[in-house]
């Protein structure tokens, strides 16, 4: 790996704007292999070849290449920080972006998953959703993750899902009389056993009672700390009490293990967080202790750029051109994407034929990305090229691509191409596949079809999740099918299910769409009041959006302030709607601009025109008259 390069003289810093999404991100595969202590650390660095500065020729600005030293770059939220005017469009980012030959071996495991533990999670979505984005986090899965259930003894499994039941059914938020009783007992609580509750405690977003029993385990002298427990720990610090008390506890770890793990781990979670300012010190403080730049930091980066300031990416392509950072997979991934986003069709095939090239051939995400940005450009013709080629010459061979082929075939419109593939499945179908069935018929429009596909998964599976009760409720959001959402919610209930953010989600778009604002709102806020699992980020802005139209200023600053306190960071998008509001409501905005500027948000061109026109102190011809 490679150390930053310094120079004696150093060139004035240039200054990067980047920013964040708790949805827009990757499964940070590449980092949990380092923490994991598993064969892939990073990718060696090596020298860049002419046919990989394409990449950068492809994003080329005219302020990135003069003012980029060779020597220290800081990172500051100001210069240039000016959006690329599609900012509605870029609430998006990656979840599942394993390579090709993990994606068939975790479709095989999430057989074995699914029949783990009974606790239904309703947690965010690992596939992709109207724009590559779905809910999915930038989740870091640390420690824990290194246990892969399904390679484990069955004794070993066994003990741990007893200690996660134990855990869960604890009264109250504290677990420790649980534990310490445990401990009384004699019962197994070896490494192994707890990272397999940590990861059944993650998988189900259940990230305080696993902070608690991390804390147990280090009070009570039960585990050896070493960095990627404390990098953990952090992690979990910052998803159940926030990125500050994450920041305190950074300061609580010996020197000796305060190293690249912790302060990428913290950075992993202000990019989750979308915390712009954090994201600046934490990576600026990374090369302050002269950490090595990796594929890994410049990822971040490029994510934060693609919702931020697509402009700026090529910032971060001439810093890995730089220091001689090797474009990992996920990094080709993040710039097609890009490109899809803003229609550039003709620069994304060129990024993979770069990456062809420099030997790395598209898996499975990327022909889905591919294909989708195909679709919504018009070209149906090489989308169906690209599911062609992903099905293979046999699909029953290549049965994994499925649950990508069936909402992509519903994209182009092809109910047949989706029933064809439906009848592969059908004979024993998978728990993504159904999920991936109920989307597409949905997306077409077959109401009864998708039902049928649920009604079959409750008749064939003694357990599922909440996840997939809230995929036929988003079918029945998406054509205001109030009614029918509302028995399907009786029916979880009945069923014993905890209400989360997937079903939350669905039920205030459901309501939305059916004009019943008031009570989506409703239900957003009663959601808010569980105090387990934040809503997502795209409940808050449905809501907000309607009351924006309405020119409700009370209610959209209520719902900026709502999402502020549920730990979400300022993004444009709310500022956006904030500013409609005013607009709508014909009145004027004060001190707008410098609450924008406080959360370091800066406009584009469309919205310094919106600002304009709820500006209070403009000048204009009556104003003029008048003075």
């Amino acid at each position: 790996m490679w150390a930053l390069r310094r120079v004696p003289n150093p060139l004035k810093d240039t200054r990067i704007s980047i920013g964040a999404s708790y949805a827009a991100s990757a499964r940070l595969q590449t980092w949990s292999n380092y923490i994991e202590e598993k064969a892939i650390i990073f990718e060696s660095s090596q020298t860049i070849s002419d046919k990989r500065l394409s990449l950068l020729r492809f994003y080329h600005s005219t302020h990135a290449s003069s003012n980029l030293p060779v020597g220290r770059c800081g990172l500051s939220s100001q210069a240039g920080a000016e959006s690329s005017g599609k900012e509605n469009d870029l609430e998006d980012g990656f979840s599942e972006l394993e390579t090709a030959a993990n994606a068939e071996t975790k479709e095989n495991r999430n057989a074995q998953d699914e029949t783990q533990d009974g606790l239904d999670s309703d947690r965010e979505p690992s596939g992709d959703e109207e724009d590559v984005e779905g809910t999915a986090s930038n989740e870091l899965e640390l420690s824990e993750a290194e246990t892969d259930v399904s390679h484990k003894k069955s004794s070993t499994r066994r003990t741990a899902s007893e200690l996660f039941q134990a855990i869960i059914s604890a009264p109250g938020l504290s677990i420790h009389k649980v534990l310490d009783k445990w401990l009384e007992e004699g019962k197994d609580l070896s490494r192994a056993v707890i990272a397999v509750t940590m990861l059944s405690l993650r998988k189900h977003r259940m990230h305080d009672r696993a902070l608690q029993l991390s804390e147990w385990l280090e009070t009570k002298k039960q585990l050896d700390f070493i960095e990627r427990d404390y990098a953990s720990r952090l992690d979990l610090i910052a998803k159940a009490r926030g990125l500050q008390k994450a920041e305190y506890y950074i300061q609580t770890v010996p020197k000796s293990f305060r190293g690249e793990v912790i302060y990428g781990t913290m950075l992993a979670n202000c990019v989750i967080a979308d915390n712009l300012k954090k994201a600046e010190e934490v990576f600026n403080k990374m090369k302050d202790l002269e950490f090595p730049i990796t594929s890994f930091a410049c990822n971040q980066l490029l994510l934060l750029y693609k919702r931020r300031d697509k402009r700026k990416i090529a910032d971060v392509l001439l810093l890995m051109e730089k220091e001689n950072v090797k474009p990992s997979l996920l990094t080709y991934k993040i710039l097609i994407d890009t490109k899809g986003l803003s229609n550039d069709i003709t620069g994304m095939d060129q990024i993979v034929e770069t990456m062809k090239a420099e030997g790395i051939k598209p898996d499975i995400h990327i022909k889905s990305i591919l294909a989708k940005h195909y679709a919504s450009g018009g070209l149906m013709e090489k989308a169906q090229e690209v599911l062609k080629g992903m099905e293979g010459d046999n699909i029953k061979e290549n049965r994994w691509a499925c649950r990508f082929l069936l909402p992509l075939y519903a994209d182009l419109g092809k109910a047949d191409e989706v029933e064809r593939i439906w009848k592969v499945c059908e004979s024993n179908p998978r728990f993504e596949e159904y999920l991936a069935a109920i989307e597409a018929w949905g997306k077409l429009s077959k109401i009864e079809e998708a039902e049928a596909v649920f009604d079959r998964m409750l008749k064939t599976s003694k357990k599922i999740r909440a996840r997939y009760y809230a995929a036929l409720l988003k079918v029945y959001s998406n054509h205001k099918m109030l009614q029918k959402g509302k028995d399907l919610v009786k029916q979880m209930a009945d069923n014993g299910f905890q209400i989360g953010p997937l079903t939350w989600d669905a039920l205030v778009k459901l309501y939305v769409e059916a004009g019943e604002v008031e009570k989506a709102d409703l239900i957003l806020q009663k959601a808010c009041q569980q105090n387990q699992i934040k809503p997502l980020f795209s409940s808050f802005t449905v809501v907000m959006d309607q009351y924006s139209k309405r020119g409700d200023i009370h209610n959209s600053e209520k719902m900026l302030h709502r999402m502020r306190q549920a730990g979400y960071a300022a993004r444009f998008r709310q500022f956006q709607s904030l500013v409609q509001a005013y607009i709508n409501a014909k009145a004027p905005a004060y001190g707008i601009r410098e609450r924008m500027r406080a959360d370091n948000i800066f406009p584009n061109k469309a919205l310094a025109t919106q600002l304009a026109q709820v500006d209070a102190f403009r000048r204009t011809a009556v104003s003029d008259l008048l003075d």
